[in-house]
């Protein structure tokens, strides 16, 4: 209860402060509604906070947040899933313009995909992990097993993020906006031990700092 009660008191706090120094704006939001124009697909990694990270208020981000930042290719077929109904709705009904999958350094998801996991709690879990095994296999192929860990881990989060943006290709109205020109994918990574992040650039097959 203790965790419950500073989050409440968090809110207070929030109410007192942040949300009357931006009644006008928040309230807009109300009235108006969202829109949005970028789509984050990140990590539901509690030290990374998309809104804090880009110093982005409320509105500008449509926020998708999962184990890993996996996206699960297209499968109109499946009973539920989530994050296919929030890709669907970003693109066709906000019409956002950008979409960022942002991946981050010491993922505990990419560090799982090397761990033999057979535990039943995690079932769900497993089958998820599996949208990362092209990243690890790759990563594995490039550096060999014989390669320290810290840096198998570190490629594996970059290829990670790469492969994510091909399942998310798979989404008919992701690929037919793209094609269009007025919706741009985009890959991020994103330093925890610095703050910094940096950008896919497929020219150079690398990610590259932010130009400033």
């Amino acid at each position: 209860m203790k965790n419950v009660e500073r989050l409440l008191q968090g809110n207070e706090f929030f109410q007192k402060n942040y949300f009357c120094k931006h009644e006008n704006e928040l309230l807009e939001l109300v009235s108006s509604g969202q829109h949005p124009k970028v789509l984050y697909i990140g990590c539901a990694d509690s030290r990374v906070i998309p809104s804090l990270i880009t110093n982005t208020p409320p509105g500008q981000l449509f926020v998708l947040r999962n184990v890993g930042n996996f996206v699960a290719p297209y499968k109109p077929d499946e009973d539920y899933h989530a994050m296919a109904a929030g890709i669907e709705y970003a693109v066709t009904a906000l019409n956002v313009e950008e979409i960022i999958i942002c991946g981050h350094t010491y993922c505990g998801a990419i560090a799982a995909l090397y761990k033999d996991i057979r535990d039943e709690a995690f079932v769900h879990t497993q089958r998820w992990l599996s949208l990362g095994k092209k990243a690890k296999e790759l990563a594995t192929l490039a550096l060999g097993k014989e390669v320290g860990q810290d840096k198998l881990l570190r490629l594996t989060e970059k290829l990670s993020i790469i492969f994510q943006i091909e399942n998310l290709m798979t989404y008919p109205c992701v690929r037919d906006r793209v094609k269009s020109g007025d919706l741009h994918v985009h890959g991020w990574l994103y330093y925890i031990e610095s703050g910094e992040i940096k950008y896919y650039d497929p020219d150079e097959h690398d990610f590259l700092a932010l130009k400033k």
